[in-house]
């Protein structure tokens, strides 16, 4: 369907056809997207063994911090884009389209050079040491030396979703994870080139796949254009505001990540930050799943409130929810049938204490996914709809709040209270985004 334009997809098509249309390939795009990570850690653990996955985790939270300005201004520019369009503002959507681009690389500049600086001082607050310093280090500094060329491609999603280029999105991010996976496997495997090898191989990815996608918009090709830009303090507030939830969301997720990292290497050292890392490519590879799904249909959300269509919103968003369900609980039924199969894949001979430790983290993290996804669902729809406050409650609640209460209620049972922690701020964050739910929902209905 990339012969569509985003008026006829977003107001034209059936809602269960438009989900099918832009959903289906955005969760496979944003899976794509994301497997770099778990390919990552599979061949850092596989190639280089475990001290230097262990490295690779503690680093991680940081890398991730990295790419956060870039989600926020990729997302919080998304949704003023797309209400412009829907109100037929074109010259706006091109100008912020413009100016987000610009303030992604600037944004790049400065992370990138604050993480590389503050890598060693960073690393060793949190406790490593010796090899295990060294080796996370050099992971670390890569990204924050590739920063200004390589966050862009967090951003370029949403364009091309605006544009209505939903399959070229989807074949860009798997050629993008197949590339990385092939370079790092010959930059660790027949260059041996050690864990910052696995970083540069990522970067190199990202930034090829950042010059094929911008490539059209270069050329004018695209519905969206690139203008001479005209920042203004309205227009950079609306994308903080709208890109907030998500921002939140990365930062106060690495500040949790940090803390439990912490705590993991002084409760059961390496071994348990490994774990936890199995835990978090386990969540890498189902959280964009979700993630995909329900960003895919922002786009026709918010054109829609734009257009003033209140009864397509609804139908849209009965579709996310569904499939998130759907999704979310066959992920909760893998991880707990499955957890030594998942262990196995980043950890290529296990003794049998590890194994022990993994498998029980590993069916306790499965419940999370019992009902992960309202919570998620009902965040995305917050953003479409320019409930950013709302949106950003149950982020950063979902992130850092009841995370950290949890840690201290469970703290009684060690270990398990860890594994456990994901499952009950999962439970948490469903009930506060039913009462957020129904708030908006009672204020739709006045929407007009």
């Amino acid at each position: 369907m990339e012969f569509m334009d985003s008026k006829t997809l977003f107001t034209k098509i059936s809602p269960v056809r438009l989900f099918f249309i832009a959903s289906v390939p955005g969760a496979i795009s944003m899976l794509a997207s994301a497997l770099y990570q778990v390919i990552d850690g599979i061949l850092v653990g596989q190639i280089l063994g475990e001290l230097a996955f262990a490295a690779l985790n503690l680093a991680m939270p940081f890398v991730i911090i990295n790419f956060s300005l870039a989600d926020l201004i990729g997302v919080g520019s998304a949704v003023p884009i797309s209400v412009s369009l829907g109100k037929r503002e074109t010259k706006r959507a091109d100008n912020i389209f413009t100016c987000a681009c610009i303030l992604i690389v600037g944004a790049g500049v400065l992370i990138g050079g604050v993480l590389y600086l503050l890598a060693v001082p960073l690393l060793r607050l949190m406790g490593a040491e010796g090899e295990l310093l060294h080796l996370s280090v050099q992971y670390l500094q890569v990204y924050a030396i590739c920063a200004p060329v390589t966050t862009i491609i967090f951003a370029v999603d949403n364009y091309l979703r605006i544009c209505g280029k939903i399959k070229s999105s989807m074949f860009l991010n798997i050629f993008m994870s197949a590339l990385t996976a092939i370079l790092e496997f010959v930059f660790l495997y027949i260059f041996k080139w050690g864990i910052w090898g696995a970083g540069l191989a990522t970067c190199t990815g990202m930034f090829l796949c950042s010059v094929i996608a911008f490539w059209p918009f270069f050329r004018g090709e695209m519905e969206l254009h690139i203008c001479r830009p005209e920042f203004s303090a309205d227009m950079v507030k609306q994308i903080v505001s709208c890109g907030m939830p998500n921002f939140l969301s990365n930062i106060a997720g690495r500040v949790t990540s940090i803390l439990l990292n912490f705590l993991l290497l002084r409760m059961g050292g390496a071994e348990a930050v490994s774990v936890y890392g199995i835990l978090m490519y386990a969540e890498g590879f189902v959280q964009p799943l979700l993630y995909g799904m329900c960003d895919s249909l922002q786009p026709a959300v918010s054109y829609n409130l734009g257009a003033g269509n209140k009864k397509r919103i609804q139908a849209i968003e009965k579709c996310c929810y569904t499939a998130s369900g759907s999704v979310s609980l066959l992920s909760a039924a893998v991880l707990f049938f499955f957890p030594d199969v998942i262990t196995r894949m980043f950890v290529s001979s296990p003794d049998a204490v590890f194994l022990e430790m993994a498998r029980g983290a590993v069916m306790l993290f499965a419940l999370t996914y019992l009902t992960r996804w309202f919570s998620f669902a009902t965040q995305s729809y917050m953003v479409a709809v320019e409930r950013a406050g709302a949106a950003a409650l149950i982020s950063v609640s979902t992130a850092l709040i009841f995370p950290v209460v949890l840690v201290v209620a469970l703290w009684p049972l060690g270990l398990t209270g860890i594994w456990l922690n994901f499952a009950g701020t999962s439970v948490l964050a469903g009930i506060m985004s039913a009462v957020m739910l129904k708030k908006t929902s009672e204020k739709l209905e006045k929407f007009d």
